[in-house]
């Protein structure tokens, strides 16, 4: 048995003990080296759900991680015992056409742990130890942190937003949201070219945050005019999964530039200006996890092209998980906060 972390309905966080996985001769069996508490992580913790997946079972969340291996199955050669390991939560099946076309964050058969998108749901990594096949895992040899380690799926998330966002060079980028998830794309912009970097938030430690990772300049946009911030950007990502942020963004992007949604909106939809998008020829985009992206991150995260220490808060034994969700939900104190083992 192995101590787990479970979501058993909105507001309802339990310590328990589950049965360990069976170790096939592909997998590879790994004790928890950090695992950073998520946005998503946090919705289905006080909703019982994130957008329109909905708990119908306990689940174990947490999808941002890194590991120790522990064990290896026979025919297993990506890893041995000892190695530290960023850990991939998408599994995509391979053969449907999304997959066939280079587009496997959208596979039809995705299975990403730590999500109520599939029934039974694909359970997650807040546990001491845990079974995965050895394609989803990359062997780190560089002297990084396993908390550094465990950033890779949220850079991912970035990078891959900034993708979607098309050519950054010599282009100013407005941000909203200057969160986890907003501190990484301003990480993968400033990567990808972008002459400025604009991030707005409600919130003052965010935007702190921000800066320290290469905005170059942040906004309060809740203590100025909406008006001062028409058309200040040729490109807007959409981090903080907020209706007046959506707003923002189709007022500050200029004509022929593009909104990218990484952010999560509410369930219920949201009143979208929908002629602003036809009569400023406005491009609308999302991006849903991450594709290749992964790769690249921990690729970035390995020859330290990248620096994502500021955004690490905390680390919090699984023991003490409500503590940590606690800490992670306070905008005020944290940023990033990660469970490990105790």
């Amino acid at each position: 048995m192995t101590l787990a972390c479970r979501i058993h309905a909105a507001k309802d966080l339990r310590l328990d003990e589950v049965a360990d996985a069976a170790l096939g001769d592909h997998e590879v069996e790994m004790r928890l080296g950090a695992g950073g508490i998520c946005g998503s992580d946090l919705h289905y913790f006080g909703h019982g759900r994130v957008g329109a997946f909905v708990l119908r079972e306990p689940l174990i969340p947490g999808h941002e991680a890194s590991g120790i291996v522990l064990r290896t199955g026979s025919a297993v050669t990506r890893v041995k015992p000892g190695d530290k390991v960023a850990v991939n939560p998408s599994h995509a099946c391979g053969q449907c056409d999304y997959c066939l076309g280079g587009r496997f964050n959208l596979c039809r058969k995705m299975f990403f742990l730590g999500s109520a998108s599939v029934f039974p749901h694909a359970q997650g990594l807040f546990r001491e130890r845990f079974v995965l096949g050895q394609a989803q895992l990359t062997p780190v040899h560089e002297d990084i942190s396993l908390g550094e380690l465990a950033c890779a799926e949220p850079l991912s998330i970035g990078l891959h937003a900034v993708h979607r966002a098309g050519v950054l060079t010599g282009k100013t980028v407005l941000v909203t949201g200057g969160g986890t998830i907003g501190s990484m794309c301003v990480i993968a912009a400033r990567l990808a070219g972008a002459a400025q970097v604009i991030v707005c938030d409600i919130a003052d430690r965010p935007l702190t945050i921000a800066q320290q990772v290469g905005a170059d300049r942040v906004i309060r946009s809740d203590q100025i005019e909406a008006a001062s911030l028409a058309d200040i950007a040729d490109i807007a990502i959409e981090a903080a999964g907020s209706p007046a942020a959506l707003a923002t963004c189709l007022s500050a992007t200029r004509r022929g530039g593009r909104i990218v949604q990484v952010g999560t909106l509410p369930a219920e939809g949201v009143q979208f200006p929908a002629n602003s998008i036809m009569a400023r020829e406005l491009d609308y985009v999302g991006a849903f996890r991450a594709a290749h992206a992964f790769d690249w991150a921990v690729q970035y995260l390995r020859t330290r092209r990248v620096d994502v220490r500021p955004l690490l808060s905390a680390q919090l034994p699984l023991s003490r998980a409500a503590e940590a969700f606690a800490l992670a939900a306070d905008r005020s104190r944290s940023t990033k906060v990660q469970l490990v083992c105790d």
